[in-house]
């Protein structure tokens, strides 16, 4: 599925699904790639052809940079808003509610959403500069959406950390201490190897035993179809404050110098 800029690309071969997703903008991504992304996740999840599948972005530079903020500033209500946080959202509860394990392949930095994006995965092996940043706080937001996949897989004081210090980096290495991150090598060839490694044992393996592996990894989140939705409505309300919009202004005079 192609965009103007952008795309969600899948492959499958060998029972191996691969998902990639692309944005010029860091692969920051706009709802039409989220809804696709989230779409594309739903259908390989119910394709009996498919035993495993690896989630990518392109490019060597960011995993990804979180939502678009060009659309972001284009809310004008708390209607609009909540539909555009419900984006990322609706990815991660269709990572949680697929009947497939999910390779997260993760060559560089992952801000806001994209941290949800890996939490969402249920094995990521990333880079070395694989640095994580939950950004929204200092914007007037805050890590709401994707606070209960981060929360999930880090706990409350690792969530805690990313969201409270909004403008410092994580190192990928503290990613992995935290169990973010499952595996952490030092280039993206190496990272490529082990994903593929792991992928090709996961096709091989009962996908009946894998689909009752991966319902039980997410026991506890049956709710979250109904929490994601309450926490894209509080995002949605807050985006619309004068702090939101003069801090987004601001941050993006900076990144234009």
């Amino acid at each position: 599925m192609k965009h103007s800029e952008g795309y969600v690309n899948h492959i499958l071969e060998h029972g191996v699904a691969t998902i990639e997703f692309y944005h010029p903008s860091s692969n920051s991504l706009p709802a039409a790639i989220l809804n696709d992304l989230a779409k594309t996740i739903n259908d390989i999840g119910i394709d009996n052809r498919v035993k495993v599948i690896i989630l990518r972005s392109a490019g060597d530079g960011a995993f990804c940079a979180g939502a678009s903020f060009d659309e972001l500033m284009a809310i004008t209500n708390e209607a609009e808003g909540k539909r555009f946080f419900s984006g990322f959202a609706h990815v991660i509860n269709a990572m949680r509610k697929c009947h497939k394990l999910i390779i997260g392949r993760v060559q560089g930095k992952a801000v806001g959403g994209g941290v949800g994006l890996v939490a969402a995965t249920d094995y990521a092996i990333a880079t070395e500069g694989a640095a994580v940043k939950l950004s929204e706080l200092a914007v007037g937001i805050g890590p709401f959406v994707v606070g209960p996949a981060v929360e999930r897989k880090i706990g409350v004081s690792g969530l805690a950390q990313l969201a409270i210090d909004a403008t410092g980096w994580r190192s990928a290495e503290w990613a992995k201490r935290r169990g973010l991150y499952s595996e952490m090598h030092s280039n993206i060839s190496e990272v490529d190897d082990a994903v593929n490694r792991l992928a090709q044992r996961l096709a091989q393996s009962s996908p009946e035993a894998m689909a009752q592996l991966k319902k039980v990894l997410w026991h506890g989140t049956e709710n979250w179809d109904v929490l994601l939705s309450e926490r894209a409505a509080i995002s949605g309300h807050l985006v619309l404050s004068d702090f939101t919009r003069n801090a987004i202004n601001n941050f993006k005079a900076k990144n234009a110098k």
